[in-house]
């Protein structure tokens, strides 16, 4: 299972003045994972639900992460 979001804790000098963000993060888009769009892919129910999303294909939903959520992940 590939996940969207990578993590990783980088060096902290012991001399850095600013606050250190302990744990940062990218994301990676969810079609670096599928060549190409298989046939038969399942799709939103109705165009309200994949119009919510950005996208027909639930594969293909990125969400967009929750920045208060950002330093419980490691």
């Amino acid at each position: 299972m590939f996940t969207q979001y990578k993590y990783w804790k980088p060096y902290i000098s012991p001399n850095d003045p600013c606050k250190p963000i302990e744990i940062k993060s990218y994301s990676t888009p969810p079609q670096l994972y599928i060549g190409f769009q298989p046939s038969g892919l399942p799709q939103f129910q109705t165009a309200k639900e994949a119009l919510m999303h950005g996208t027909l294909w639930p594969q293909l939903f990125s969400p967009y992460p929750n920045p208060e959520k950002r330093n419980e992940s490691s």
